[in-house]
């Protein structure tokens, strides 16, 4: 086992990792850029190394300054959160080549389900089932029209490097496909430096369901059941819950022996979530993150799981403390993402945080990295904590996020939360009957933006 760990990430992820470390007896490194320097991850970890300057690039997405930081501490190991470089293939090759385990999974693995068609061609041979759409990158317009034409209209088209909903733009009759290809194409280039894009039939009322894989590189995996992750704003997540509302038993062991022999026919380590979305009974691949999520809390409460120590044991070449018959769902989980943003427009809300008040109570977890007298950066992501309930069932866990929003203060600031409370009171987010269109449907009738 490990006896020192960095974690190349910030914020609450960063302190999800180190209590996680201190748990099982393991030293950890706190990185920080200058703007962090009193942040709640380096006041919490052993030790902790300024990695540079604000900008991301100088600091948290700079591979020397962090491997600098390994060998001036000693870590053995790195753990990089999600974001930043969690799914940077050359990072991992890196850190490799320098003697450092990576928490997570290996660099091929990272770089095949990086690309999307690659990912996509990858399942498809694997067994799982995927979107009709193009066998590849798409190389100009006239091919492009042909593609529309045989699977039929809409379609969307995707930056084959894309990701966070840029490179993605819809087509819904032959007369929209020069300007969506031609837009999907420009923009790829501008966020990515690749211009590539594929082609897929666009679901017109789908969910969005993510099954949670681990496996322990030697063969051996499981599934830890799916995540409804469908009230989405702009392709970005902001409500999960497990298990998904409209999932039957029998097709979540359906889906979920599919995704999990996959990943065992691949040697995959670690933690990874295979996404997709899913129509009319149907389940169709879109992606694999080959991290841990934004929202695995859910997922940890209702199977009673630490995430980040099976992947501290596996990256130490130890087997997962669990096999497929341990994994019992017990009750119903809900995550809402806490963010710094003014409504009605979402607009990034940094400042000083004048008072906080984090909610307790049976069930009630809160994910954060604030504290009373703290000041949120400019220069990151706007997500400041993730409240997470777990009930014995759906209306319990509602009925106690709603309390624990009550509870919660974050005064300094404007935040996500009063959206949460209007969802709360709406029929269809009280039945589960929502798609991946719904919140954004509801967002335009209900907030001027």
């Amino acid at each position: 086992m490990f006896d020192k760990i960095l974690i190349a990430n910030r914020g609450e992820i960063a302190l999800r990792v180190i209590r996680a470390a201190r748990e099982m007896g393991i030293a950890t490194v706190a990185v920080h850029s200058t703007a962090d320097s009193d942040a709640m991850h380096v006041r919490m970890a052993d030790e902790s190394v300024c990695i540079g300057p604000a900008p991301s690039p100088q600091s948290y997405l700079s591979i020397p300054a962090i491997i600098s930081a390994c060998e001036i501490t000693g870590a053995q190991a790195i753990h990089p959160g999600y974001g930043f470089l969690s799914e940077n293939s050359d990072f991992v090759q890196i850190v490799e080549d320098h003697g450092i385990t990576f928490i997570g999974p290996t660099a091929e693995h990272i770089r095949i389900m990086g690309d999307k068609i690659t990912a996509k061609d990858t399942m498809k041979e694997l067994g799982v089932p995927c979107v009709p759409g193009s066998d590849g990158g798409v190389p100009d317009l006239a091919t492009a029209k042909r593609i529309g034409e045989e699977i039929g209209y809409p379609v969307i088209i995707k930056a084959t490097a894309g990701g966070g909903g840029r490179g993605m733009k819809v087509a819904q009759t032959a007369a929209e496909m020069e300007s969506a290809f031609m837009t999907a194409r420009a923009e790829g280039k501008a966020a990515f430096g690749n211009d590539e894009v594929y082609i897929e039939k666009y679901l017109t009322t789908p969910r969005h369901i993510e099954i949670q894989v681990f496996g322990d590189g030697k063969g051996n995996a499981v599934h830890l059941g799916e995540r409804d992750c469908s009230l989405q704003r702009r392709h970005q997540k902001v409500f999960e819950e497990a298990p998904g509302p409209c999932i039957t038993p029998e097709e979540r062991a359906r889906i979920g022996k599919v995704c999990a022999d996959a990943v065992a026919k691949i040697n995959y380590i670690g933690a990874g979530t295979i996404e997709f979305l899913y129509e009319n009974g149907e389940f169709y691949f879109i992606e694999m993150n080959t991290r841990l999520q934004v929202e695995h809390p859910v997922t940890e409460a209702i199977f009673g799981v630490d995430l980040v120590r099976e992947q501290i044991l596996v990256a130490a070449g130890e087997p997962m403390s669990f096999g497929q018959d341990d994994l019992k769902i017990n009750g119903h989980a809900i995550e809402v993402r806490i963010n710094a943003e003014k409504l009605p427009n979402f607009s990034p809300c940094p400042g000083k945080i004048t008072a906080y008040h984090a909610p307790g109570g049976l069930g009630v977890r809160m994910d954060s990295a604030l504290y009373d007298g703290y000041s949120i950066p400019p220069y990151y992501d706007s997500l400041i904590g993730k409240l997470i309930v777990h009930g014995r069932d759906r209306p319990e866990a509602l009925a106690r996020l709603n309390r624990a929003l009550g509870e919660l203060i974050v005064d300094g600031v404007d935040t996500t939360v009063p959206l949460f409370h209007a969802l709360l009171q709406e029929p269809e987010i009280r039945s589960g009957d929502y798609n991946i269109h719904w919140l954004e449907h509801w967002l335009a009738e209900n907030l001027s933006q």
